[in-house]
């Protein structure tokens, strides 16, 4: 890509980064790149992911290749080439054209969590990652930012909190920030072996129910299933007879892959998402990703709203003379957007939940009536992020 994109230049300073997922590896990447001395601290005892699919989207996709990753990223990533939703028998409700999507915005790829985070590990500058290393305290000194672990202390001149929805550093410098709040619907994710043979992805919904496949490149499939459930509510049988119990006769090849899985394969979630926050900065510390804005994953959006904050406080950083204007910058542009995206995706889950027989035949009713061309268009204010760079970040410093 041009280099107008691409994160670049020769900034100074020290940077901590709290949290070691796909938004703090693609934060250390995105500051390395800019001159930063970097530490990702990483609570668990070895950086990875856990065993899920991820969607990387057009605008995921740029934030990667600003961050010099994108063409490994897309050799080992698996095209999408049909999409759309059916309901609980099979049948098409919404098909989305992948080749006019592609034309206008850049394909959609999907590929497993681990193997992204593998390509942004290696992306960092040796040293940099610091796992086993939990956070129990954060203060902010003048200029310099103290970060607390175990009996230890590491000292720079910023700080990026990147520990997820539940984050340790929004709870000690953003005391007044609500809670997290539970979504009303439970996940399954597993990846379980095709034998080569999957014909389409997509989504499937029901009433209070919904499931979604998405190929793999290396042969296997990324399988999520959805439900309206209590908070914190587990299955006494095991989770995957619950989902062999609760979509083992939805249409093919559902109930084929539910066949294949393995109980170890299966992790469960509830779904919660953070209520919007008044601010993502303070002083020298900015938050980032689900520190920021955990949103539900029904635009499929979360790790790539995390990949744009990661290059554009890097853009922001690189751009301005200070942190504490650079961030307020980041704070601006990052917020209105993240949010609205957190919006969108909260009114898609809500509709994909409906479990009353009138209301899901009437959307079931509008997703066949709308046309392809409108689905695109409504997608568009998502799609059509570009990477910011020192030439072209928007010019709102006096706001």
């Amino acid at each position: 890509m041009g280099e107008a994109g691409r994160i670049g230049g020769a900034g100074e300073g020290s940077a901590i980064v709290v949290g070691g997922g796909i938004g703090g590896l693609a934060a250390g990447v995105a500051l390395a790149r800019i001159g930063r001395r970097v530490k990702v601290l990483e609570r668990a005892a070895a950086f990875g992911e856990v065993g899920a699919g991820l969607s990387l989207w057009p605008n995921g996709l740029r934030a990667l290749d600003a961050l010099g990753v994108g063409d490994q990223v897309r050799e080992h990533a698996l095209a999408e080439t049909r999409a759309g939703i059916r309901n609980a028998s099979g049948r098409w409700l919404s098909h989305t054209d992948t080749q006019e999507l592609a034309r206008r915005f850049g394909p959609v790829v999907m590929m497993h969590r681990a193997r992204l985070s593998e390509i942004l590990r290696t992306a960092l500058p040796p040293g940099a990652l610091c796992a086993d290393t939990e956070v129990t305290g954060v203060a902010l000194r003048g200029r310099r930012i103290e970060v607390a672990h175990g009996t230890d202390a590491s000292r720079a001149d910023l700080l990026v909190a990147a520990d997820g929805i539940g984050s340790t550093v929004r709870r000690s410098l953003w005391p007044q920030a609500p809670a997290p709040r539970y979504a009303g619907y439970t996940a399954w994710r597993l990846v379980v072996g095709t034998g080569g043979r999957l014909p389409a992805g997509g989504e499937s919904w029901g009433r209070g129910e919904r499931v979604g496949i998405a190929p793999l490149a290396d042969g296997r499939a990324y399988l999520f299933c959805v439900a309206n459930a209590p908070e914190g509510q587990r299955s006494p049988g095991g989770e995957l007879a619950e989902i062999r119990r609760r979509f083992g006769r939805w249409h093919e090849p559902i109930p084929d892959l539910l066949a294949a899985a393995d109980e170890t394969a299966v992790l469960r979630h509830d779904i919660y998402e953070l209520p919007p926050l008044d601010g993502f900065v303070t002083g020298r510390a900015a938050l980032l990703g689900d520190a920021a804005h955990a949103m539900t994953p029904n635009l499929g959006q979360g790790a790539n709203q995390a990949l744009e904050d990661a290059v554009t406080l890097a853009a922001c950083l690189d751009a301005h003379p200070g942190v504490e204007s650079a961030l307020a910058a980041y704070d601006r542009h990052r917020r209105p957007r993240a949010q609205a995206i957190a919006r969108r995706s909260r009114r898609i889950g809500s509709a994909a939940q409906w479990r009353s027989a009138p209301a899901t035949a009437l959307r079931d009713l509008t997703l066949r009536l709308t046309p392809g061309p409108a689905v695109l268009r409504a997608l568009t204010p998502v799609l059509d992020w570009r990477a910011p760079g020192r030439d072209n970040l928007p010019a709102d410093h006096g706001r």
